[in-house]
């Protein structure tokens, strides 16, 4: 039977949207195939469904996931009764339900809908469906007794109108009063309740949005500059020195458009990230000369200018009626809104209490979930060198959006914070650091010289290396002060992990350090090894890493059936490359004996069943090979490559193994997704304690 989970509210402005991502996300984690259904819908786009086709990459048919629209309902209900009303919608749910794992229903909103007892419509549909309820109740601009006695009272309505409740939210409520609402709360409901401090950057509207409801002209500005949120207001009509003083991160800065001394000085403090700002917003019709704007387009690169016809006031009175709202075009909000449910919101608990099914199907999302929350459960430091590159300061956005690791960013500070202000990004509390004028600086000369002495390497020499990022973050992980290292997005694989072969070194038991990419096909993922590192890798080479291998797979969640790959099944091939893997895998099995390991065997008895029924019958790893070990990297990286593009797979990695600590590469065509599943794994590879941290017993 299909599970449904029903998220709903007691009044309008609640922001539930946090949660319906929230249970979104949690619910794509468990299952493959989920449902959305809204039984109301108003007129126009559904930006929240939108929202999640785009995200989860929904093949729902959008037709299928409305009810009906409030006005229809409304009738209906008048003329016929709510039991038809009711009847309807439950034939229309079970049309979506009877095609999915699981639903996600999304409660009517309670604008301007016209039913009455809009919250016991929500019950009864709610229990018709079979679906668990987790009721949302808005707390902005409320005292704490008020938020308490909303939510015990919303729990007992739903309850009372025989809910099946999971959980109940107070949303949106004071972040001083957070704390104390939460602890007053888990000892008066008897369902967990998550408690939602308010969010700015959620409601704030986006300077796309402020254009749009404004009917602005845009005169100056980018994609990534009209994404920005206006956290603040600012109006321009003091003299420069005093304006400068009022400026806010996140604003935007409303003025008149013959204010050019203003437009300038504001542009030039979002420059010098001082702070950084939304946009400028010109009011009057005034736009300044072009000799201006031409100015400003140099100062500050992306930063939107925009201009209206009315005055300050009317202008104003429009802004501070906007509301921003998350949709497909404001990923931002959504990297926000789902860190904050996962900060504050017992995802592992709740996702226990939906219980939804589950099967042997893994796919990319779902691995890439796991990833995130893997991270994310004991938090480590991982230091980016590429702190100027725009890729992986959107991949920082997003990690730090979604609490996934700490992150240091290497590269000289002003810069790196002018990137970030020119494509409004926030780097928050993460640390920067110019590894030319650093005070590690000489420490790391003096260990690396020691390191590199029997190189010849002086501590003169030393201190112009370790000004190389890659060489500075490397020593970081080495003395403890970052987890792991991830670099390569425009650095080459060898400038990227030669530091870690002369500075971290490999793990005692280990002779060589190899790569293996995790390949997200449709329904299940392998781990290819090695197709990044040894060009050619002899016999007992290639059995450490097919030991390694294995080790890397079952600590990501995928139990090592190991294939070691030959253009020969069995003993029907002989010559010195089938030797060469018949040897490995004799020398993998004596080292390994627990391992399944089956070799040599061609690709397609290693993971086609038919096929191995007839080439290796009875085998424990024909037909369901989960870790593929190529005999060279000509086979290796090519075939990873082949199945990438012909399958549609998402190839995470490559990702190394066999150092005493984390270091990952990039791939320089890396996609901001693939940095922030790299920087993930890393952060991952950091829980596990290193050879120096192990107990003898371990």
């Amino acid at each position: 039977m299909t599970r449904s989970v029903y998220v709903t509210g007691i009044d309008r402005s609640d922001g539930r949207q946090v949660v319906e991502l929230g249970v979104m996300e949690l619910l794509t984690r468990q299952v493959d195939r989920v449902g959305v259904f809204r039984p109301l819908v108003h007129d126009g786009p559904d930006r929240m469904f939108e929202l999640l086709r785009s995200r989860y990459r929904l093949t729902q048919d959008p037709t299928t996931v409305y009810g009906m629209d409030y006005e229809e309902a409304s009738t209906l209900q008048a003329e016929r009764g709510t039991d038809e009303l009711v009847s309807v919608l439950v034939d229309r749910f079970h049309r979506v339900a009877r095609d999915y794992d699981v639903v996600l229903v999304l409660g009517t909103d309670f604008a301007a809908t016209q039913l009455p007892d809009e919250l016991a419509l929500n019950a009864r549909l709610a229990n018709e469906f079979g679906a668990s309820v987790i009721p949302v109740v808005g707390g902005r601009k409320q005292t704490t007794a008020s938020v308490l006695a909303e939510t015990r009272n919303a729990f007992r309505a739903y309850a009372g109108l025989g809910c099946d409740v999971l959980a109940m939210v107070a949303n949106r409520v004071d972040r001083e009063d957070r704390d104390e609402i939460a602890e007053r709360l888990a000892d008066r409901l008897p369902v967990p309740c998550y408690v939602l401090p308010d969010e700015p950057a959620l409601s704030a509207p986006t300077v796309s949005q402020i254009a749009h409801a404004l009917g602005a002209k845009v005169l100056l500005g980018d994609d990534a500059g009209m994404s920005r949120d206006a956290l603040d207001f600012v109006f321009g009509g003091a003299m420069l020195p005093n304006f400068l003083a009022a400026l806010t991160p996140g604003c935007l800065v409303v003025t008149p458009g013959d204010r050019a001394d203003l437009v300038v000085g504001s542009l030039a403090a979002h420059s010098a990230g001082t702070p950084p700002i939304a946009g400028v917003l010109l009011t009057i019709n005034e736009v300044p000369s072009e000799e201006i704007l031409t100015l400003a387009a140099r100062l500050a690169p992306g930063t939107p200018v925009l201009s209206v016809p009315g005055t300050s006031f009317p202008t104003a009175e429009q802004l501070f009626s906007l509301e921003g709202r998350m949709t497909a075009a404001t990923p931002r909000k959504a990297e926000t809104a789902l860190g904050l449910f996962e900060r504050y919101a017992d995802t592992a608990g709740l996702a226990s209490r939906v219980s939804a099914p589950s099967g042997d199907r893994v796919t990319p999302m779902m691995f890439e979930h796991k990833l995130l929350e893997r991270a994310r459960a004991d938090k480590r430091r991982v230091v980016l060198p590429e702190g100027t590159e725009e890729r992986v300061l959107h991949a920082a956005e997003v990690l730090l959006r979604r609490d996934v690791c700490d992150l240091t960013l290497l590269g000289p500070e002003d810069q790196i914070r002018k990137k970030a202000a020119d494509l409004g990004i926030d780097l928050g509390e993460s640390q920067l650091i110019d590894p030319a004028t650093s005070a590690l600086r000489d420490s790391f000369a003096e260990k690396y010289a020691a390191l590199r002495a029997h190189k010849g390497v002086t501590v003169e020499l030393a201190y112009d290396v370790v000004t190389d990022v890659n060489y500075f973050g490397t020593l970081m992980v080495q003395e403890g002060l970052a987890d792991g290292m991830v670099s390569g997005s425009v650095h080459s694989t060898a400038a990227t992990i030669r530091p870690a072969f002369e500075i971290i070194k490999t793990k005692p038991d280990t002779s060589i350090v190899s790569s293996v990419f995790f390949m997200c096909l449709a329904d299940k993922v392998l781990v290819y090894g090695d197709c990044a590192v040894n060009p050619d890798p002899d016999a007992e080479q290639l059995a450490d890493i097919a030991v390694q291998s294995a080790a890397t797979a079952a600590q990501f969640g995928v139990e090592p059936r190991i294939a070691m790959l030959s253009y020969s099944t069995g003993t029907s091939g002989s010559g010195a490359d089938v030797d060469k893997v018949r040897t490995a895998t004799e020398l993998a099995r004596s080292r390994r004996p627990d391992l399944k390991i089956e070799g040599p065997i061609q690709y397609d008895a290693a993971v086609d069943a038919s096929v191995a029924a007839t080439k290796l019958p009875g085998s424990e790893v024909a037909g369901q090979a989960s870790v593929l070990i190529f005999p060279d990297l000509n086979t290796g990286n090519n075939t990873y490559k082949a199945v990438q593009r012909s399958a549609n797979a998402i190839a995470v990695g490559p990702v190394l193994q066999g150092l005493r600590k984390p270091v990952n590469d990039l791939s320089r065509g890396a996609l901001v997704q693939d940095i922030v599943n790299t920087v993930a794994i890393t952060a991952i590879q950091a829980q596990q304690p290193t050879a120096s941290e192990r107990s003898p017993e371990q």
